[in-house]
């Protein structure tokens, strides 16, 4: 399986505060901790890191991510 994004990307999701916008970091494949939370991301369950421009960052599953134009 390729992957879907790529660090760099820019990618948008939903959030409790309507569309949030940012660009990939990484692909997490291990347990981590983000901001105090466990992000459970494992080699058949990856996530990814997410950095919005204000430096917010976020782990998000691939099927909460899409791809912003350009």
């Amino acid at each position: 399986m390729s992957d879907k994004f790529r660090p760099g990307d820019a990618v948008e999701w939903n959030s409790h505060g309507g569309i949030a916008k940012g660009k990939v970091k990484k692909k997490l494949t291990s347990r981590t901790t983000i901001k105090g939370h466990q992000v459970a991301a494992s080699m058949d369950n990856p996530e990814y890191l997410v950095e919005t421009g204000q430096g917010g960052q976020a782990a998000h599953k691939p099927g909460a991510l899409r791809k912003r134009p350009g």
